[in-house]
């Protein structure tokens, strides 16, 4: 693979907290504590953006005490954008590497927010774990586009 193939342009548009919730009440001090983390991707095709969601659950008891969820908002150059997309099968396919990168962005980013979020509470202690992102991103993923003609 040739190193310019590698160079994808894309730039950070927003963050969003799509949700961000903490049971004191679930919470019980000392207790063994698990860690449920989530992806989910969206595309927006008109504006050339990809969107990953992050979302992660820190569980006692099969009870979640704290939940978080993050979206990260990327804007893909038009360059990149068509090297991505598939007219013939109507397809968006993202390289595995680049959105695997992407996720790594958005788990920064949701640790960003949990901090900042249980700043000066008992929860603050909890910091999300370095995740491995090639075991959460295992293949491309493939957005499906409908009716990519523009209505005018």
């Amino acid at each position: 693979m040739a190193e310019e193939k590698n160079k994808i342009g894309f730039a950070l548009k927003k963050i969003t907290t799509e949700q961000f919730a903490i049971i004191e009440s679930a919470y019980k001090e000392g207790d063994l504590v698990d860690l449920k983390a989530g992806l989910r991707f969206g595309i927006n095709f008109e504006n050339n953006i990809i969107t990953v969601f992050f979302s992660t659950s820190l569980i006692q008891e099969k009870s979640p005490f704290l939940i978080i969820e993050v979206g990260c908002h990327f804007n893909i150059t038009t360059e990149a954008w068509s090297s991505f997309y598939n007219e013939s099968k109507t397809e968006v396919i993202v390289p595995r590497g680049f959105i695997g990168h992407l996720v790594m962005l958005t788990i920064g980013t949701a640790r960003g927010v949990l901090h900042s979020k249980t700043e000066n509470t008992p929860f603050n202690s909890f910091l999300l774990p370095t995740l491995n992102v090639n075991e959460l991103v295992k293949k491309d993923v493939v957005f499906k586009v409908e009716n990519t003609k523009k209505k005018g």
